[in-house]
C-alpha cells in the first residue's frame, strides 16, 4: 500500500460516512476511493474496481455533455477542479462499469493540506432525470 496524507487519508475516512456519491482523486489524478452510494452509479463496487489511473477514469465511463457529445478531458469538473486547482460544476452522462447510461450533476473541488499543499480533488455527484 501507498503511502498516503494524512488529509488524504481523512478524506477517505469522511467520504465513506456520506450518503452522497464522491470520487477522492490525488495530484496525479489517480482515483484513490469512491464510497458506497457511488458504486451504485458507478456500477461496481470499489473494492472490486480499485484505484484507477486518470485516463481510465476520464474515459472507461463514456462523460458525455448533457447533449449526449462527448466531454473533452479539459471540461470534465474532476479534472477541472484538479488541475486548476477551483471549484468546477457541470451536467454529465455517463456509461457505469455495468453499462446502463446516467445523467449526474458533479460538483468538484480541490483539496489542499497544510501550507496550502496540493493533495489532489474530490467530486460529489448525483443521478438527475434530465436524459
Amino acid at each position: 500500500m501507498t503511502q498516503r496524507d494524512i488529509e488524504i487519508i481523512l478524506m477517505r475516512q469522511l467520504a465513506s460516512y456520506l450518503v452522497v456519491p464522491i470520487f477522492v482523486v490525488d495530484t496525479k489524478g489517480t482515483l484513490l476511493f469512491y464510497n458506497e452510494p457511488a458504486e451504485a452509479l458507478i456500477g461496481r463496487q470499489f473494492d472490486e474496481a480499485g484505484e484507477m489511473q486518470e485516463a481510465d477514469w476520464t474515459t472507461v465511463f463514456k462523460p458525455r455533455d448533457e447533449h449526449d457529445a462527448p466531454l473533452p478531458l479539459d471540461s470534465q469538473p474532476l479534472v477541472i477542479a484538479l488541475r486548476r486547482q477551483v471549484p468546477a460544476y457541470r451536467r454529465v452522462r455517463i456509461t457505469g462499469l455495468d453499462g446502463v447510461a446516467r445523467s449526474l450533476e458533479v460538483v468538484a473541488f480541490p483539496l489542499q493540506g497544510q501550507g496550502n499543499r496540493m493533495l489532489g480533488a474530490a467530486a460529489l455527484f448525483w443521478e438527475t432525470d434530465h436524459k
